[in-house]
This record gives structure tokens, C-alpha cells and sequence, in this order.
């Protein structure tokens, strides 16, 4: 009989030479155990864990996911009734928490450097017809990927994330069962460094054993790390990566985000991808997506020009950037407010727009302006120039993330936009505004045609469903900084 992976039309030579391989790394190293690991819709990685053998078999034959998984907020609440009549009428193939299947990767195999004799497989969700599940998030940028290409283009993106590591001094209010809630809280805890002294070389001294551990779990899991830095907040860092195609960079984010916070935990620290952490002094996190767009016959970067546009000044666009990458520029901006809600999908995100915090509260571009949105790095014959995307948060689910910035600039190219004048106020008083909140910004998703027909229509409903139930519980919420303890800092 046909297999699974098959079944599913992804199976050929290559791949089977690859489970091979898997198969014999996974019994020649002493695995005993192997995660089963996914994205959900908030960029969690959720997953089972089979036995070695087990985990071999599903290689080609898959494993047996509840599909209720995909259908929950960010407390873990199913956001559709499944079991009532009709109530999954708009998701074919929920009804009644019905399986999934998940298939791995055979490629994306990993030990895990924090837990012995345990291994790690990158999945994705199939219908158990065999066809792919089209509300996956990593599906969808790869649907936006293949679009792009459509096009003559790949998007090459690199990774600056900002983080809050602390140290657990207590977990009793996580751990003891008296305390139990739905969600949960999280462990109390204490500042690994004091902040507010910018890359201080003291601060990184006295950050080094949780830094160590960042460090090497990246490395053991082959990820592409630069730096490690002390960033201006009490207890917040920063980590950069060197830039690789979007797809990829995507996979690292999650398994970053996930290796650390476990590693971290071992060891008794607390790692949060929240933006702003329930305490008094903070600082935000950002995640700000470096973006080039690359000729994808010849690996070369497209926002370079070789000089000057005829005519121009440094505050056009077209002295820094290819006439491609204005166009790209032009399509981000028209679709700012659109992509507001991928970029930055949870309520407590959206207290990081305020003015002189590094962070963006205008659409508009700027030339090396950290203030801007849009940044816009480099300049004409600089092999790296680029576009510096600063309206995400450190806890967006990647995929999403990327997918916008493709669907957006894309457009910009289908209708040859330009872009305005670069802006070298960025927190005046005029111009279009970013949402101030995650509800505006789910409006201003379902009103924007461009990314709703990029992303695909049950896509943004799903998505903004799923948002809203999240919504409705905040504004029920008694103490709001409660929740957002026990929904991000105590999971994100």
C-alpha cells in the first residue's frame, strides 16, 4: 500500500534517500525519543513525542495530530464550538476535533543539545486525504514564496530579535497544583542585569551564564548566530543572525525561541518573546526583519542600484534603492496598517508604539532612521542594502510575519508604487498612523484587499477569529495586567 508521504505528493527519490539517512542518524546516536514539533497559529511549537521507532515509521506513514490544536487562542482555548452542529461550517475537516496527520521533514532532524537520547522533527499538518491544511502557517508562506518566485524573486531576511531573560527565584506559583489555572502564572523571578547602560561590558559579564547557554544552544542546533547583546531595558537582550532565505529564517525563529526558553529553564532562568514583561521599568522588545529581495537566477540582491536615480536627492527613495526595491518599499507602506496584526499579534505588543522608543508609531520610511518603520539601510554600489521592517514583536509567529511583508510588496510591484519622501521626524504629529490596538489592527487586516487575496480569505477569517476570542477575553479580564502575566510572560 502507498504511504502516507505519498499520498501526499511530497514523496520522491530525494526524500526517501533522506529518512534513510534519518533513520540511520537516529539509531546510530542512541535516540531514544524523537519531538514531533509544529507551528501553530502564534508561532508556538506544539508537538508529541514517539518513540525511536516510532518516530522512523512516521517518516513515511506521518502521526495522528488532534485538529483542535489549530483552533486554539492564546490561552489554549478551542476558539470554534467543534462538537455543536454546524459549528466548524466555515473550517471543512474540524468538525468534532477530527484527526490531522502531521508529516516530518526527514531533513529538519536535530539532537536536542539540553535533553540526552532526544531528537527533534519539523513538521507540518496534513487532511488525512492526503492534502496539505491550508490554515498551516508555514504552508502559507510557502504558498507567498512560490508567488514571489512566480515574480523572478526570493526574499533573503535576517533575524534581530530583542528577549528578556530573568532569573527564577521561585516556581512554586507555576508548580503547585493549589495554584493551577487556565493559564497558569508564571515562576517569580529576578533581573539577570540592571539595564538602562546600553551594551555596558560589566552588564555582559554579569549576563554570561545565561548568555552562555543562549549561545551554545544555538550553535548545538545549527543556527546561524552572530551576536549576543545587552540591550537598554532591566534584564532584556538581543540576539542577530546572519541572513538566509526567508523560509528558512522563518524555521530558525521557532526553533530559537523554543530552544532557548527550554535550555534557559533547565538551568533555572526564565526566557520571555514578550514584548513588554508585567513589571514597572522595562523596556519593549522588538523584532526587527531585515529584508532584501534576491534574482533568483543569478543569488544577486535586487534593492541594489549601481548608482543614484538621474535627479534625486537622499531622501528619495531611488538614491539608495533599485527601482524593484522602491516599488517593493512603496507596497509596505500601503499595506502598513494591513500587516499590523501579523507583525504584532498579541494585545500586549501594542504598547510598544510610543514616541523616542526606538519603535514606530507613523507609516513612514526613513534612511537609517531608527525611528522609521521602514528602514532603509545601505546605499547605492553596497552589495547589502536593504530594508529594515521595525513593526514587529519578538513573539509573532514568523511565518505570518514574512508572508505579509511578500503579499504587500508585492503589490507594490504589480501596480509600479512609489513611495513618498523619507520622513526624518518620525514622531510628529502628522502622517497615517500604525493601529494602537490589536482590534483596530484586525480591522484594518480584513479591510485591506491586497493581503486578504494574498493570504487567502479563509486564512485572514480564521486568523482574526482566533484574535478576536483572545480580544474578548482581555476586555472580561478583572485585572488586565493579570492576564497578560499568566497569557505571554508565563507562555511567550
Amino acid at each position: 500500500m502507498t504511504h502516507f508521504a505519498r499520498r501526499c505528493g511530497v514523496h520522491d527519490a530525494a526524500r526517501e534517500a533522506a529518512c534513510l539517512q534519518t533513520a540511520q542518524l537516529i539509531e546510530a546516536s542512541g535516540i531514544q525519543r524523537v519531538r514531533l514539533g509544529w507551528c501553530d497559529a502564534h508561532g508556538m511549537l506544539r508537538g508529541k513525542t514517539l518513540m525511536a521507532h516510532a518516530a522512523i515509521k512516521a517518516l513515511r506513514d506521518g502521526a495522528g495530530m488532534v485538529g483542535t490544536m489549530m483552533l486554539k487562542d492564546t490561552a489554549d482555548r478551542t476558539a470554534w464550538k467543534v462538537f455543536e452542529p454546524g459549528g466548524t461550517a466555515d473550517l471543512p475537516g474540524f468538525a468534532g476535533a477530527a484527526n490531522l496527520m502531521l508529516l516530518p521533514d526527514p531533513a529538519s532532524f536535530t539532537p536536542l543539545p539540553w535533553q540526552a537520547h532526544t531528537g527533534w522533527l519539523r513538521c507540518q499538518p496534513w487532511f488525512a486525504n492526503g492534502t496539505p491544511v491550508p490554515l498551516d502557517t508555514r504552508h502559507v508562506l510557502q504558498q507567498a514564496l512560490a508567488r514571489l518566485a512566480q515574480a523572478g524573486y526570493g526574499l533573503k531576511t535576517g533575524l534581530e530579535v530583542e528577549f528578556h531573560i530573568y532569573r527564577i527565584t521561585d516556581a512554586t506559583p507555576q508548580l503547585d497544583p493549589e495554584l493551577a489555572g487556565w493559564p497558569g502564572l508564571p515562576p517569580l523571578v529576578e533581573m539577570i542585569h540592571p539595564g538602562y547602560n546600553l551594551q555596558a561590558e560589566a552588564m555582559i559579564d554579569m549576563a554570561d551564564e545565561p548568555l552562555g547557554i543562549v549561545m551554545r544552544t544555538a550553535q548545538a542546533l545549527g543556527l546561524p548566530l552572530q551576536s549576543l547583546e545587552i540591550e537598554l531595558g532591566p534584564s532584556q537582550v538581543e540576539a542577530v543572525f546572519d541572513a538566509t532565505d526567508a523560509l528558512t529564517a522563518a524555521d530558525q525563529m521557532v526553533l530559537f525561541r523554543n530552544g532557548v526558553r527550554q535550555a534557559l529553564r533547565r538551568a533555572g532562568y526564565h526566557a520571555t518573546f514578550m514584548c513588554r514583561p508585567p513589571f514597572a521599568h522595562i523596556m519593549s522588545s522588538g523584532w526587527h526583519l531585515h529584508q532584501s529581495l534576491v534574482h533568483l537566477q543569478s543569488g544577486a540582491n535586487a534593492c541594489v542600484r549601481d548608482t543614484p536615480a538621474a535627479g534625486c536627492t537622499p531622501q528619495d527613495a531611488q538614491h539608495t534603492l533599485s527601482d524593484t526595491a522602491s516599488h517593493w518599499l512603496a507596497g509596505l507602506l500601503a499595506h502598513a496598517r494591513g500587516m499590523t496584526a501579523l507583525c504584532t499579534p498579541t494585545i500586549n505588543g501594542f504598547g510598544r508604539f510610543r514616541p523616542n522608543a526606538l519603535a514606530p508609531q507613523s507609516v513612514i520610511w526613513g534612511q537609517d532612521n531608527r525611528g522609521a518603520l521602514l528602514r532603509v539601510v545601505g546605499g547605492a554600489g553596497d552589495p547589502a542594502t536593504r530594508i529594515e521592517n521595525r513593526l514587529g514583536e519578538p513573539a509573532a509567529n514568523p511565518y505570518l510575519y514574512m508572508a505579509s511583508q511578500i503579499h504587500a510588496g508585492l503589490d507594490g510591484l504589480a501596480q509600479r508604487l512609489q513611495p513618498p519622501p523619507a520622513c526624518e521626524a518620525p514622531y510628529a504629529e502628522s502622517g497615517e498612523k500604525i493601529p494602537t490596538s490589536l482590534g483596530e489592527a484586525l480591522a484594518a487586516l480584513q479591510s485591506d484587499p491586497a493581503l486578504r487575496a494574498g493570504l487567502g480569505e479563509d486564512f485572514v477569517r480564521y486568523f482574526c477569529r482566533i484574535k478576536q476570542h483572545e480580544i474578548e477575553r482581555h476586555a472580561d479580564a478583572k485585572d488586565k495586567t493579570d492576564f497578560e502575566r499568566r497569557e505571554y510572560f508565563a507562555r511567550t
